[in-house]
């Protein structure tokens, strides 16, 4: 009896230690299920806040970029001579000196035979006048013949015109001074103090202030869209911020690449007269045709390594549309791409979102203005 009761004693004890096992477990498992019931299946991804604009369809002028210099058109240039030979006693002036109206070049001492041979006529003129004198009063005396008084008129016209013709080849003055015709900029000093020159000879070159044009060059894959007439915007390179800019039209277009530059000529004459002295840099653009393309600010394109793209918002996620730059500057920019007009374009924070992310507008702002590009 004593063996039987322990036996029930030992079966009692593993009972009651099982029993409290499960219950430990039991417990265990509620206490999971519980926390588990409290807590949220995933954490949602919070919304970015973004600014944003409304995309639009607008009208660009695309602008051709040109870089070149100022220079004295050579098509209306003042190539100045004297009329008779001599030899240059005074230079006044150098080249790429700017110059006003009536100012004096230069000085030229008259040859001596072209100073002689007008003296002569001048002398011969005398003779023939007194000689129409005498004439005169032997046919108011029957002395003289109606031809005889005839050919001393004659006499004396042909004196006056070998005068006039002396004259005009430089002889009535011992020292010519050349004069400036016009304001401009000498161009090319062709002689040297001492120099004996011909009758006619070139002296210098002066462009007039009124002919100074910009000699310009644009890429020739541009070409095609440059045409005489078209408005030119200049700015000289090395002026200060202050200096307003330089406004002309395309007068002559090139149909050869420079081997230097390998770029194409443009002549651009000036709406005005310019301050600026020849050989000033310059650099501008020429506004070309109209075209359409979406208007959005510039801090809404981006760029990696598949291209240019911006983010609109549709149905509070960022998407991505890929777009081609047909203005780049200035603020809009246009571009061309599958743009939704209803969908608005992420400005601000565009930089820290990616596709598909939650965004938020916190506000709305207008369609920016209409804007100007260079291409």
């Amino acid at each position: 009896m004593n063996a039987k009761n322990a036996n029930k004693s030992r079966l009692v004890i593993l009972s009651a230690r099982y029993s409290r096992s499960f219950a430990l477990m039991g417990g265990l498992t509620l206490l999971l299920t519980a926390c588990s019931a409290g807590a949220p299946e995933a954490e949602t991804q919070p919304a970015v806040q973004v600014r944003s604009a409304m995309p639009k369809m607008q009208v660009f002028h695309a602008n051709i970029a040109a870089f070149g210099q100022l220079t004295a058109g050579t098509r209306n240039a003042l190539t100045l001579t004297l009329p008779q030979a001599g030899q240059i006693t005074a230079i006044e002036t150098i080249a790429g000196q700017r110059v006003k109206r009536g100012a004096p070049l230069l000085e030229l001492e008259t040859d001596p035979a072209t100073r002689s041979a007008y003296l002569q006529a001048q002398s011969a003129l005398k003779i023939a006048r007194d000689e129409l004198a005498r004439t005169k009063h032997l046919r108011s005396e029957n002395l003289a013949t109606n031809a005889q008084l005839d050919a001393a008129r004659k006499a004396l016209a042909d004196a006056q015109d070998r005068l006039d013709a002396q004259a005009k080849l430089g002889g009535a003055q011992a020292t010519s001074t050349l004069r400036a015709p016009a304001d401009g900029i000498v161009t090319t000093l062709a002689v040297q103090r001492g120099e004996r020159v011909a009758a006619g000879a070139a002296l210098l070159q002066l462009a007039p202030t009124s002919a100074m044009e910009a000699q310009l060059g644009v890429d020739p894959g541009a070409l095609a869209d440059v045409r005489a007439g078209m408005p030119v915007t200049l700015t000289p390179v090395y002026a200060g911020h202050d200096a307003p800019p330089l406004h002309g039209t395309v007068a002559m277009v090139g149909d050869a690449v420079d081997p230097q530059s390998h770029m194409v000529d443009v002549i651009a004459t000036l709406d005005s007269r310019v301050s600026f002295p020849a050989g000033t840099a310059l650099s501008g653009s020429i506004v070309a045709k109209p075209f359409k393309a979406w208007a959005v600010p510039r801090n809404a394109l981006q760029n990696d390594k598949q291209g240019d793209f911006i983010y609109q918002i549709e149905h509070g996620k960022a998407k991505r549309v890929d777009v081609t730059v047909l203005a780049p500057d200035g603020s809009p920019v246009g571009v061309e791409g599958a743009l939704d007009a209803r969908a608005p374009v992420i400005t601000l924070g565009s930089y820290e979102i990616s596709e598909g992310d939650p965004v938020r507008a916190a506000s709305m702002a207008h369609s920016a203005s209409q804007g100007t590009a260079a291409r």
